[in-house]
C-alpha cells in the first residue's frame, strides 16, 4: 500500500487533487486507516488515475470522465462520447476565431472614431418580423428613397403603427452600378392588407448574420462594407441570402445625415 503523498508522486498529481477525487467519488483510497485517517492507495489504482488524467486532458469535465469509467462502457461508446466532445472543443475553436476576428477589428478601430465612426463586427441571429414591404428595380442606389415615401404613405393612409426599424433588401447578390434589385420594408403592429405593390409578408429568421453599425452618410456606409467583407473573407464565410440596411436612425430622427446611423446585416454561412 502507498500513502497519500508516494501515490500523488507517482501519479504526478497533487495530494488535493487525490482528497477531491475521494470527495467526489472518483477514486477512493483504497484503505483509509481508522485510527489516523491517513489515505492509502494501490499500484493497480494507477491506471485508473492515468484514464482520469487523459480523460482531463482531452478537455472533459471530471463528471464525464466519472461517467466513462464508472459505466462500464464499450470502446465503441466511448469513441462516441470523444466524438461529441471533439465537435465541442470544435464548435469553441470556431467562437475564439470570431473573437479574435472581432478584436483585431476593434484593436484597429481604437484612436479612430473621428476618422471612422464604425463599430466591430457582430455575429448575431436576425429574428422574424412582420413587415410590409415594396420591391422594385430601381435605377441607381440613390433611387430608392422614394420607394419608403410610397410605403410610409400607403401605411400612413391605412393607420397602420408602423415599429423600428424601416430596413432595405438587396437581391442582387454584389454591388451594382444600376439596376438595383432592392425591396425596402417597414415593420408594424396591428393589420394591414396588401395591394397590388405593397405586399404584406413574414421575414424569416436568419440564425447568423455579421452585423456592422456606421453613423453617417453612404460614403461612411463603403467603408462600412469593406470591413464587413474584408471579415467574411478572413473567416471563410459566404453570403447565406441577401443582405440588409436597417436604418437605425435617418432622416426621419434628424436633419443632418452625418448623424444618421445605419446596421448592415451580411447573413452568412460556413462560421
Amino acid at each position: 500500500m502507498l500513502k497519500i503523498g508516494k501515490f500523488a508522486r507517482l501519479g504526478h498529481v497533487t495530494i488535493k487533487a487525490l482528497r477531491y477525487y475521494d470527495e467526489i467519488g472518483l477514486l477512493k483510497p483504497a484503505e483509509i486507516d481508522k485510527y489516523t485517517g491517513y489515505r492509502y492507495y494501490s499500484e493497480d489504482q494507477l491506471p485508473r488515475l492515468n484514464k482520469i488524467i487523459v480523460f482531463k486532458g482531452l478537455g472533459l469535465s471530471l463528471e464525464e470522465v466519472s461517467g466513462l469509467l464508472d459505466n462500464n462502457l464499450s470502446d465503441e461508446n466511448i469513441i462516441q462520447l470523444l466524438n461529441l466532445k471533439q465537435a465541442e472543443l470544435s464548435s469553441r475553436l470556431r467562437d475564439y476565431r470570431i473573437r479574435l476576428g472581432l478584436m483585431e477589428e476593434w484593436v484597429k478601430q481604437i484612436g479612430k472614431e473621428e476618422a471612422s465612426p464604425l463599430n466591430e463586427v457582430v455575429v448575431k441571429p436576425l429574428e422574424a418580423q412582420a413587415v410590409a414591404s415594396l420591391r422594385q428595380t430601381v435605377p441607381t442606389y440613390a433611387d430608392i428613397y422614394p420607394l419608403f415615401v410610397e410605403l410610409v404613405s400607403y401605411m400612413v393612409s391605412r393607420q397602420v403603427k408602423m415599429t423600428p426599424s424601416p430596413l432595405a433588401i438587396f437581391h442582387d447578390m454584389g454591388y451594382r452600378e444600376k439596376e438595383v434589385d432592392v425591396e425596402v420594408a417597414m415593420p408594424y403592429e396591428g393589420r394591414v392588407d396588401s395591394s397590388d405593390r405593397i405586399k404584406v409578408k413574414d421575414l424569416p429568421r436568419v440564425e447568423k448574420a455579421a452585423c456592422i453599425t456606421f453613423k453617417g452618410t453612404v460614403e461612411t456606409s463603403e467603408e462600412a462594407y469593406k470591413i464587413l467583407i474584408a471579415w467574411m473573407m478572413r473567416n471563410g464565410c459566404r453570403l447565406a441570402a441577401p443582405n440588409r440596411e436597417v436604418y437605425i436612425r435617418g432622416a426621419a430622427q434628424v436633419r443632418d445625415s452625418r448623424e444618421y446611423i445605419t446596421e448592415v446585416q451580411f447573413p452568412i454561412t460556413g462560421l
